[in-house]
């Protein structure tokens, strides 16, 4: 995995994870890899992993059951997608809007870009 610096690594980690409920790799009830097997396999220390899955326990996406290990919780995709949207329109939506003023970008073109661009996901 690839990281990068304008995030924190356990939050990526926890992106990571949240990607991977989405596309059903791992579904609701099915154990996550332990927290030393996901440090070996995304080659990150342990604790950083533990963190990102503290966090994605704390917003109800993950939980534990001691001695066993890390469950995707019910209705995590639901709460992911949740969490996304309202990170995206908080953090950045207002981004992108600022750069489209900034580069004096009509709206029209976006809008028309964003329509080409679903019509190219339909066809795949």
């Amino acid at each position: 995995m690839e990281f990068n610096d304008a995030q924190a690594i356990y939050l990526q980690i926890a992106d990571y994870i949240s990607e991977h409920i989405l596309l059903g790799q791992w579904k609701e009830g099915e154990r996550l890899p332990s927290v030393r097997e996901m440090g070996t396999g995304l080659e990150v220390n342990p604790n950083t992993v533990m963190r990102a899955y503290d966090f994605l326990q704390s917003n109800e996406i993950i939980y534990n059951k001691r001695g066993i290990g890390y469950f995707v919780a019910e209705n995590a995709k639901e709460k992911i997608l949740n969490y996304r949207r309202k990170r995206f329109l908080e953090k950045e939506l207002p981004i992108l809007f600022k750069n489209i003023q900034l580069l004096n970008i009509d709206v029209e073109e976006v809008k028309k870009r964003y329509d080409d661009f679903i019509q190219k996901q339909q066809v795949l």
